[in-house]
Order: structure tokens, then sequence, then C-alpha cells
């Protein structure tokens, strides 16, 4: 029996597609260089130069992460110009809460069939992303898999590596009760928590079309996608002039479960809800779900992104210089004398973070 030569496009993967992305995407990654990089897509892997970004005695600082099932709804909806800002403030705002500046990042896009208008329109957003971070896009990889997933499903990853100096590294060892925690507002729901996010919608049966109930104009799906805010240029002059104590990046595990993760043995902090109001979104989400305080203070971000801790004569100072960076900032609590640890006092009760956080969380 004969049978005609195959190809891997009669696989499903089209070479030709794939370079006709690289080539459209360049000018993307070219808008992103920065000192230490020019960059230049097409070679096997990215260089730079950490001398030429004026470190002296740099230590290395790497971070990886995706999206999440936040991308389903950007695919439901086709809009897919925020994703890649959320992909690089995933990895960026994991990095500077260790002082670190990010330097350049690497993603990886992953799909059964490439649509490059799809492809194009996630790397120009990555790379928006990577400009508002001030790091460079240095590479990256399209893989094309057919089987792997549902039409017009993707996935995305990202990494991002990152320097500080020696002497400049957020270790935490700094904090000492007395110490004030400065929450900066989140710009939504950010990348977290979208799994639970999904299940209300469908159990509600919201549309993602329709108006959501503020005066901005969007609609719910709009708002609910609005991407993760990036801290990096406002926090990394305090960073490095050494005004901060410690960082922590309000991702999964909210609240209760973050601020721990940067926090000496003997402080515990205590955040105190009243300091500012809930963002609408996150109230929608809690009634639309009868989400419990506790599981809210311990699943998203409830309109904090990045915690700051800073001692008590530096509150004024950095509270000012955080809102010229165009911050807003709440003094949200205290840290105190006790256990590792974090309690979230509300208006239903307190809440305390489990006392073996420590063991479920990895960097």
């Amino acid at each position: 029996m004969s049978q005609k030569p195959l190809t891997y496009a009669d696989a499903g993967v089209s070479i030709d597609a794939g370079n006709a992305l690289v080539k459209a995407i360049a000018p993307l990654a070219k808008s992103t260089s920065r000192p230490g990089a020019d960059v230049q897509l097409g070679g096997f892997g990215g260089f730079f130069d950490v001398k030429a970004a004026g470190y002296n005695d740099p230590l290395l600082v790497a971070a990886n992460d995706g999206v999440g099932t936040k991308l389903k709804l950007a695919i439901e909806l086709g809009r897919h110009d925020g994703v890649g800002i959320d992909l690089v403030a995933m990895c960026a705002n994991d990095l500077i809460v260790q002082g670190a500046e990010p330097l350049f990042f690497l993603d990886y896009f992953a799909t059964g069939k490439l649509d490059n208008d799809v492809a194009s329109g996630v790397v120009a957003s990555i790379a928006e992303g990577c400009r508002q971070a001030g790091c460079a896009l240095i590479g990256g990889e399209t893989a094309e898999m057919p089987g792997m997933y549902a039409k017009g499903d993707y996935d995305l990853a990202g990494f991002c590596v990152g320097a500080v100096e020696r002497s400049k590294v957020l270790t935490g060892d700094a904090i000492s009760p007395g110490d004030i925690i400065l929450g900066l507002a989140s710009s939504g729901v950010h990348s977290n928590g979208f799994s639970l996010v999904r299940r209300i919608i469908a159990e509600n049966g919201w549309e993602l079309s329709a108006g959501f109930p503020a005066e901005d104009g969007r609609s719910l799906g709009e708002a609910l996608l609005t991407p993760t805010r990036i801290y990096v240029r406002s926090l990394l002059p305090l960073v490095q002039q050494g005004r901060i104590k410690g960082l922590a990046h309000i991702t999964g595990g909210g609240l209760l479960e973050n601020i721990p993760r940067v926090l000496p043995d003997s402080s515990h902090a205590v955040v105190d809800t009243a300091s500012w109001d809930l963002p609408l979104v996150f109230s929608l989400l809690q009634e639309g779900g009868q989400i419990a305080p506790e599981e809210m203070a311990r699943t998203f971000n409830c309109g904090v992104g990045m915690a700051v801790i800073v001692s008590k004569d530096e509150v004024g100072g950095v509270t000012d210089a955080l809102q010229s960076a165009g911050e807003r900032v709440f003094r949200i609590g205290q840290i105190d004398e006790g256990q590792r640890g974090c309690t979230v006092l509300g208006k239903a009760g307190k809440w305390n973070s489990p006392a073996d956080w420590s063991s479920t969380h990895h960097a």
C-alpha cells in the first residue's frame, strides 16, 4: 500500500507559521531593550550583561509563574491584550519583594494549533508587561502541540531573572514589632482564585458581557480581566534606598498566608480590613459565592496587591513617595511580637494564618 510522504504540517504543526510569528514579534521584543540586553530574537539563547546593567556584586534571583484559569475567560471573550501583563506581573512582583530588579524575561506559549493573530496579541501584551516592569523580553518558546489542547485554548508560562546587590537583599530579618504595614491597592482580582471565580460565574449564570455595576462602563468580563498591577517601578527606588524592611506579594493564599512568608520568627502581622474599602468586584464575588470572610482573606487579594513593611518613622515619607509614583496606599496594620503568622481582623471576626502555613508554601 503506497502512502504519500508525510510532513510536519500533515501532523498539524506548521513550521512556516512559527517562523512567521517570530518575524512578527521581533519588533515587540526589541521595544523592551534595556541596559544589559540588546534584544535580538532567533538565537539559541538570550544574553544579558549584568555588569552593563550597573551591578557590582549582584545576586541573581529567578521566578516563574503562569496566569492560571484566568486564561479561560480571556479565550472565551477573545481578549488577549492583558494576559501577558498578568504573566510578567506574577513573576516581576515576586522578584521585587526580594529586593531584586527584574532584568530579563522569557515566555512559553503552548497551543494545539497556532493562531498567529492570537499569539501576536499575547506576545504584544507580554512586551507591554516587560516595559512596565523595566525588563527585557530576550526570548521564549512557542509550542504547537496538536491533541494537547482544545480548539482555541492555549497556556502561558513566564520566567524572569533579576539582580540585587548582595547588601540590598530583602530577607525580612530587619522586621520587628512596632513596624507598620502599608497596603498598595490592587487593580482587581489579579491572577489568583479564578477557578473559584469561574465556579461562581457558572453557578449564578452570570454573562461576562453584562454591564459591571460601576461607573466606568466596563462589562463584568472586562473588570475580571483587568491586568495585574506591576509594582516594580514604584518600589525599586525605595528598596534600593533601604527604606523598606519587607514586601509581600499578595497572590494565592491572600493576606493571611503571604505576609508571614517575609516575617522573622518573632514577629506577627495584624491586618485590619476596616483600613480600606473592599472593591466592588470582590463584593460581587463574595455575595455570588456566599464566601465566608476567612475564605476571602485566604483566597483573594481583597484590594491589596502588595504589603509594604516599614518602620514607624518611614511611614509618611514612603507613603508620599509611593503616592507620587501613582500608587494608592493604605495603612493596613502593624507588626506585633509573637509567633510568626498573620491575623486578619474584620467585621465578622478575626482569622489567623494556619500554624503549619510555612510547610505548604515554597518559592
